[in-house]
């Protein structure tokens, strides 16, 4: 019998009885599965209960994942730090998230994907297609979103035109149902969200291999469903594809979260020194006698003049006056905020650019080396997007024959990843011209920045070479005499 998982495993009772929690639920990750499609749709409690489970346990780790993303980092935004009232109490969030994420989507994908076909008909109708629903844009947005969250949506449809097109879905409002078997084949996809109409309204869409199911859900804290609407869709297929960043859905920089916190508190509690310095007390001894206003009117003026009073014996005391406040051992502390720095680039295989040792000199295959583990890393997501895409290109196969609008063999298709990678273009030269290599004039434009079209630039080249040659012709050559001789007279 078919059931969502409980609440309250015991799994968390157990987590519940240690000192330290976990981040995120242990459920935070898991697929939801069903037996099939029909019995899932037999009760709309079915759907309510995943509705539910995801609010309750999937939602607040991919909520905390964009905070962080945006630079809200809530390790250090969520409560005071300093119980003190008059000591500073600064929190600075470090957008580290970001600079892992951005740096992953523009090595990934800021060469574009390239999609091509056995047939050249073939691949001539899917760039049409790619140009038309501007796909390279949206794996830009797919890559970047699993780089946050560890999964990313996209919706298949066709537009009021009656053009097949491609939507990305926010994590945080959709989920995939699969089969429970060992072939996890997605049985329907759910996306839901709120709107605020005079009253509260949650939305919920269900789409199967055929149909796209519209229900209301008025109370949302029961999720009661009532269905709506309900209408035919031809993709041959759950029109809902998901992308997956690892096997476990994990984010990019989600086992770095602890070490962001860490940085945030080591470079606030630094900021906090700094005004807690400028705020110190001032300690004055000796046997002397000061006025309040008068002190009050010395420190506004920055300065301190302080006559000390005879003693008892008639000699004159010693005075002096300095600040109160906590040492700071500034090398130890900053070593050790660059040693969280270098933690967090190094398991998240991110170089820091900053850093002097990772140079624009270095030698290419120095580069390679350092640049070795974000290369594993995209060896494994290059593979679970391709698959992916695999599953986007077969519901547009099957999208374009029922429309009569072409037809083609999916395993025809090849899928081109490209890293956005510098690449030492000079040593790469010198090293093939030693070893005797020759290349066309076209490959040596194509290298430069400033042709963007080598065959043109060849064309244009050979135009000017023509016509240099008709003026050189012209200058050099002489007009025809008669057989009279230059003058055309008789001698």
């Amino acid at each position: 019998m078919d059931h969502v998982n409980d609440f309250e495993t015991a799994a968390d009772l157990t987590y519940s009885k240690l000192p330290f929690r976990p981040r995120f639920s242990s459920e935070a990750r898991e697929h939801y599965t069903f037996s099939s499609v029909d019995s899932l749709l037999a009760d709309t409690l079915n759907i309510s209960e995943m509705l539910k489970h995801h609010q309750e346990h999937q939602a607040p780790r991919l909520d905390a994942l964009d905070d962080y993303y945006e630079g809200n980092n809530n390790g250090i935004l969520r409560k005071s730090r300093r119980k003190e009232v008059h000591l500073a109490d600064h929190r600075s969030p470090h957008n580290f998230a970001e600079y892992v994420s951005q740096f992953i989507q523009g090595y990934m994908c800021g060469i574009p994907i390239k999609v091509q076909h056995d047939d050249e008909t073939v691949s001539d109708k899917l760039n049409e297609l790619n140009d038309q629903t501007d796909a390279d844009a949206h794996n830009s947005d797919l890559i970047l979103d699993l780089s946050i969250y560890g999964r990313a949506y996209e919706l298949l449809y066709r537009n009021m035109d009656d053009e097949s097109h491609l939507a990305l879905l926010s994590p945080l409002e959709t989920f995939v149902v699969y089969s429970n078997t060992v072939e996890k084949k997605p049985l329907a996809a759910v996306r839901y969200y709120t709107t605020v109409t005079g009253k509260e309204e949650t939305h919920v869409e269900v789409y199967t291999d055929k149909d796209i199911i519209y229900y209301t859900a008025k109370d949302i804290h029961s999720y009661h469903l009532d269905e709506v609407d309900r209408k035919e869709h031809y993709f041959g297929g759950v029109p809902i594809v998901e992308y997956s960043n690892n096997r476990f859905r994990q984010g990019d920089y989600e086992k770095v979260l602890y070490l962001i916190d860490l940085y945030d508190a080591a470079q606030s509690d630094t900021a906090n020194y700094m005004t807690d310095l400028n705020d110190a007390m001032l300690k004055i001894t000796g046997n002397l006698e000061i006025d309040v206003e008068e002190a009050r009117s010395m420190k506004d003026a920055n300065i301190l003049f302080l006559k000390a009073e005879p003693s008892v014996d008639g000699k004159e005391s010693k005075v002096d006056a300095d600040y109160i406040y906590k040492k700071y051992d500034v090398a130890g502390v900053e070593k050790y905020k660059d040693r969280i720095a270098n933690d967090i680039h190094k398991f998240t295989n991110t170089p820091d650019m900053g850093d002097s040792q990772f140079a624009g000199t270095q030698s290419g295959i120095a580069m390679v080396y350092k640049l070795f583990g974000l290369e594993q890393k995209r060896a494994i997501k290059e593979r679970l997007f391709k698959r992916s895409m695999m599953q986007r290109y077969k519901l547009i196969k099957n999208i374009l024959r029922f429309a009569n609008e072409g037809d083609f063999d999916i395993h025809g298709l090849k899928i081109t990843f490209t890293p956005n990678l510098p690449e030492n273009i000079a040593e790469e030269l010198d090293m093939f011209v030693n070893a005797g290599g020759v290349l066309s004039q076209e490959t040596l434009l194509s290298m430069l920045s400033t042709v963007s079209d080598p065959k043109e630039e060849l064309e244009r080249i050979a135009a000017e070479m023509a016509e240099n040659q008709n003026s050189l012709l012209n200058t050099y050559s002489f007009a025809p005499t008669s057989a009279g001789g230059a003058n055309g007279s008789e001698e």
